[in-house]
């Protein structure tokens, strides 16, 4: 293994910080770009029903990540702890664990897609005049691709996990330019008008494969100098490592599968207005949302740079470069986060415009946006809390995290949201539920804190010189 134990102990925390972070938000503004390349591309042919349908059927695809974040995340933050640790056997025992477990489930998930398609996109609020082209993005998008997108996902948190960003983050960003070059090319020169949606999807569909071959090369060219590895007879871990993978990847993949079920929510609400707009609302509200992934996306690579360094700390003992790593990462993420209330409040028309010139659909997209932004710094914030809990190895305050924002508070508030202020409230939803939970990981995470300090720790808790300072 390349010894990247100094980047770890003692590169200055900014720029370890950025080492790691850097090629992660890059990788994951190019994996963003690629996925609105598909609504862009789709908003070409100024049909809401085609818009619509790539929203609903993205969720397939979004609901897969929990797989990577199960097992990827959950895998990945073990590694560190077990390099901070000095057991490099260990670690490469949970790469193993955590390759073939993703393997398993995405076959699983794919043949369920298959076999209750209509349903399931009747069920995210497809309407008569979007299940067809929702039908053929899930085809080709999950049910072909769905294997080697989950992979590659999972490999690039194993990567990540021993300091190996850089590599990671290629791989992501490949199949970002891909899939920005295929796109036209399928949609508009190999498959005839009308199928925009359809070449969208085959167009991901081999970006994505190619991602997937890129990181078996890269593991084969990287095997001698990298604890990962894919040699399935390590695949069976000892009880209590698959107890702390599932610990850590739980909440991580709970809070995937939660923002899943949200959007399932969001759709069918705003399809409820098909009558009075057609697929007006969920098509502007699936723009928005996808716009909205700046943030997201780069609060995910700024946490994700983040994870390693603090997991390794914590194991290694060194609490106060632990927590040095946490506040610059809080500090960093909001002052992104004012940067983007600003940019979307001024430009939004304008952005907005570019996925769809249809005149009701940009108006309203160009409204939602305008709100959604405004949750923000409280959405990074839970964001960066969680992260932290995850890196630590503490599932249960990472549970609890993950269960409230996008299952315990979003999903009820989008109702009464809903009933009360119509088509509207549904977006407001978002802001009201992220400043809720804000409160909360706050008070969750002093908590922890005084019950670490009058209890003894244990390998999963915070250690009793962590400052009350820290938040």
């Amino acid at each position: 293994m390349i010894d990247k134990r100094e980047l770890f102990e003692k590169t200055p925390v900014p720029k370890a910080l950025a080492t790691l972070a850097m090629p992660t938000i890059i990788s994951q503004l190019i994996s963003m770009i690629y996925n609105l390349a598909d609504t862009f591309f789709i908003g070409l042919s100024n049909n809401p029903s085609q818009t619509a349908a790539s929203s609903v059927s993205f969720t397939l695809l979004f609901m897969l990540n929990c797989l990577p974040n199960l097992f990827g995340v959950g895998g990945g933050s073990l590694i560190s702890r077990l390099l901070g640790e000095k057991k490099d056997k260990d670690a490469g025992g949970v790469a193993s664990f955590a390759f073939y477990c993703t393997l398993i489930s995405a076959a699983v998930y794919s043949l369920a897609v298959l076999a209750f398609m209509d349903p399931l996109l009747n069920l995210l609020g497809a309407t008569s005049g979007s299940i067809v082209f929702a039908r053929q993005y899930a085809f080709w998008v999950v049910v072909l691709g769905g294997i080697p997108t989950a992979l590659s996902m999972t490999m690039s948190h194993l990567l990540r996990s021993e300091g190996l960003a850089s590599k990671a983050s290629i791989g992501l960003g490949m199949g970002g330019v891909l899939n920005i070059i295929l796109d036209p090319i399928f949609m508009f020169l190999i498959l005839k008008p009308g199928e925009e949606v359809r070449g969208a999807a085959i167009a991901t569909m081999i970006s994505n494969i190619i991602v997937f071959l890129y990181f078996v090369v890269v593991y084969l060219r990287s095997r001698k100098t990298t604890v990962i590895s894919l040699n399935p007879r390590k695949a069976l871990l000892d009880k209590r490592y698959v107890n702390s993978v599932l610990a850590v990847g739980i909440p991580s993949a709970l809070g995937s599968f939660l923002a899943c079920l949200s959007n399932i929510v969001i759709n069918n609400l705003a399809a409820g207005y098909e009558l009075q707009y057609g697929d007006v609302p969920v098509a502007s509200i699936g723009i928005a949302k996808k716009i909205d992934m700046l943030p997201m996306n780069v609060g995910f690579g700024l946490c994700q740079g983040m994870m390693p360094l603090v997991a390794y700390n914590f194991a290694s003992g060194d609490h106060k470069r632990m927590r040095a790593f946490s506040r610059l990462t809080r500090t960093v993420a909001m002052a992104f986060a004012a940067f983007c209330i600003v940019l979307f409040q001024l430009f939004a028309p304008q952005i907005a415009g570019v996925f769809n010139r249809d005149g009701a659909t940009m108006a309203m997209s160009t409204d939602f946006l305008r709100i959604l932004c405004l949750s923000v710094p409280f959405m990074l914030f839970n964001l960066q809390i969680s992260f932290t809990f995850q890196a630590m190895g503490m599932g249960k305050q990472s549970l609890i995290l993950s269960s409230l924002r996008q299952g315990l508070i979003n999903i009820p508030l989008l109702f009464v949201m809903n009933g009360l202020f119509g088509l509207y409230g549904i977006v407001w939803t978002q802001l009201v539920s992220d400043v809720i939970t804000a409160a909360i990981s706050y008070a969750v995470y002093h908590s922890s804190l005084k019950k670490i300090m009058t209890d003894k720790p244990t390998e999963a808790e915070i250690p009793s010189e962590i400052e009350e300072d820290e938040v």
